[in-house]
């Protein structure tokens, strides 16, 4: 056997060894083809979560909640907190059936010591839609307390596609609005009585709408005020009267009255003048300020 033979047999050979030494290395934590698992957890018009156990490490959470802009969140909530402020470097790793396939850089997530990880929103779409294609997102870092031990966490794409398109699903009825967005109203009344008008309707709406599903409204606090249009007494109890009908409303849209302070203020504390029938109508307001834990 030739010299120039013999070499490149033994390259052969460690080109087969320098994979699996590396290989090694890592401890690996990942979902198999029986027991991988993606579930739709929570399903609401307020947030939609998708779920994947990683056995023995944690959980991935995809999640997206009702606001304004489309928005989606991604969180690594694992059995072992970080002990320091490393980096995690995530690839898209090919599934074993495309040998030859390359890893694909995605992002760098930033380890917070005693925090669940995270990514920005574009490398969570990233990571979906490379879970999508059949790629396994996988996490590889030094173990926070053994640096010379590797770790290596994937996201498997195994049993992912159904559920995924049901969290889609899910985030595209979400409502277009938030807590946030409606936590304090200012609703103004038509005049002479206890009709809201056009604006503030679709405003209150949108309230009960978003009432049905959030359970976690602790106290709101309704306060009624009038024009200087009439008498001082009888402005009084039309601010009562206002007040009355948005409890009403609020309490027919599953919230306990219990929960609800209402208050008439009349003539006191106008936000307008009212020498004009604009000023009028901004002075007949309700101010509705809901409270969560």
């Amino acid at each position: 056997m030739n010299k120039i033979k013999i070499i490149f047999i033994l390259v052969a050979i460690v080109c087969q060894i320098l994979p699996l030494s590396a290989n090694a290395d890592y401890r690996r934590y990942s979902g198999t083809l029986g027991n991988s698992k993606w579930n739709v957890t929570t399903e609401s018009k307020l947030q939609c979560d998708l779920t994947h156990q990683i056995p023995n490490y944690g959980y991935a959470i995809f999640k997206s909640e009702a606001g304004k802009i489309v928005n989606l969140g991604f969180e690594l909530d694992m059995m072992r907190l970080p002990a320091d402020y490393s980096l995690a470097n995530i690839e898209s790793v090919p599934p074993n059936w495309r040998p030859g396939t390359a890893s694909k850089q995605i992002t760098t997530m930033q380890w917070r010591k005693q925090f669940n990880g995270d990514v920005d929103e574009n490398s969570a779409w990233v990571m979906l839609t490379e879970l999508e294609k059949g790629y396994f997102p996988t996490l590889y870092y030094s173990d926070w307390h053994n640096k010379s031990d590797r770790v290596a966490v994937a996201l498997s794409a195994t049993n992912f596609t159904d559920s995924y398109y049901k969290f889609l699903n899910c985030m595209d009825n979400l409502l277009k609005y938030n807590f946030v967005d409606i936590a304090q109203l200012d609703l103004n009344f038509e005049f002479g009585g206890a009709v809201l008008d056009k604006s503030s309707k679709v405003k209150l709406a949108k309230v009960r709408e978003y009432l049905k599903y959030d359970n976690e409204i602790e106290s709101i606090t309704v306060k009624a005020y009038s024009d200087s249009w009439g008498g001082r007494w009888k402005n009084l109890e039309v601010s009562i009267k206002r007040a009355e009908e948005i409890k009403q409303l609020l309490v027919d849209a599953g919230i306990h009255e219990s929960k609800i302070t209402i208050e008439g203020f009349g003539e006191k504390r106008h936000v307008a003048s009212n020498q004009n029938e604009l000023g009028q109508q901004a002075n007949r307001r309700v101010i509705v300020e809901m409270i969560k834990p």
